[in-house]
């Protein structure tokens, strides 16, 4: 078997277990190729970076159906913690707000140094 057709049996069978679970270090572990090899590959060929891509957003989804398939399982079975993570994440009504904070509201009590405006003005004018 040539090195050509080694590395294209290789790159095949890392995207399929990224299809399965797609956690890269799993599945390089997996089709027994280092990650360096797997981010190399990435960066020298376009068509196995978006197979890879595919192969994840695809690995992904599945564990995604899984995780909700459970969740209501545990609906089912009256599991609060499940019925308030569901709400919480897909009710309007039981959306978490954010808390106001009294540090984080404005204090107009407080005037700055002078040394103080000119470190605030120096560090705006860089990402300004």
């Amino acid at each position: 078997m040539t090195i050509k057709e080694r590395t294209k049996k290789d790159k095949a069978r890392v995207l399929e277990h990224l299809k399965a679970i797609p956690i890269i270090e799993v599945a390089c572990k997996k089709a027994n190729i280092a990650r360096a090899t797997y981010y190399r590959w990435r960066t020298e060929d376009p068509d196995f970076l978006r197979d890879s891509e595919d192969a994840l957003e695809e690995g992904i989804a599945l564990i995604n159906d899984m995780t909700e398939s459970q969740l209501i399982g545990l609906i089912k079975e009256k599991k609060f913690q499940a019925v308030q993570f569901w709400l919480r994440h897909n009710h309007q009504r039981f959306l978490l707000k954010e808390k106001e904070h009294s540090l984080l509201k404005p204090r107009k009590d407080v005037a700055l140094s002078r040394d103080q405006e000119k470190s605030l003005k120096k560090a705006l004018a860089m990402y300004a």
